[in-house]
């Protein structure tokens, strides 16, 4: 199993797009599918719905719904390990912190340069190829 934290842009990408091979939109359905259990807190959450939620994307409430219920039924709730890390946005360091409170967890983002560039922070296309090699062992 693989635990990783969703930042927002992953999500909203993967609700927004018209192309349901997209890599945000199979890194969703992985969820969906067993394959990544999502961690979160509950500052996680009220940033993605907040964002979800914002005009500019207009996504509709039902698939805002159904991903925050999905996310809440398969993910586990986790807290923050504080770590030494600067952030250019401060609002990010929710996201890495997150992703340290499990061993071997992954932070799945589309702003790599907004975190630490380290193994546990990876793109979408990135943990795409992850769940293919661990599929193939």
């Amino acid at each position: 199993m693989i635990y990783a934290v969703f930042d927002t842009n992953v999500l909203v990408s993967a609700l927004i797009t018209h192309n349901a091979e997209s890599s945000t939109v199979l890194i969703v359905k992985a969820i969906a599918e067993n394959r990544i259990i999502p961690i979160y807190n509950k500052e996680i959450l009220m940033e993605y719905i907040e964002v979800l939620h914002r005009e500019k994307f207009n996504i509709a409430e039902t698939d805002i719904s159904l991903l925050i219920n999905l996310i809440l039924q398969t993910g586990v709730s986790s807290r923050r390990i504080a770590c030494d890390e600067k952030f250019s946005d401060p609002d990010d360091a929710v996201f890495y912190e997150i992703a340290l409170s499990k061993k071997n967890a992954y932070l799945i983002t589309g702003n790599v340069k907004h975190y630490p560039r380290v193994p546990i922070v990876v793109t979408p296309a990135e943990m795409l190829q992850i769940l293919q090699e661990k599929q193939t062992l």
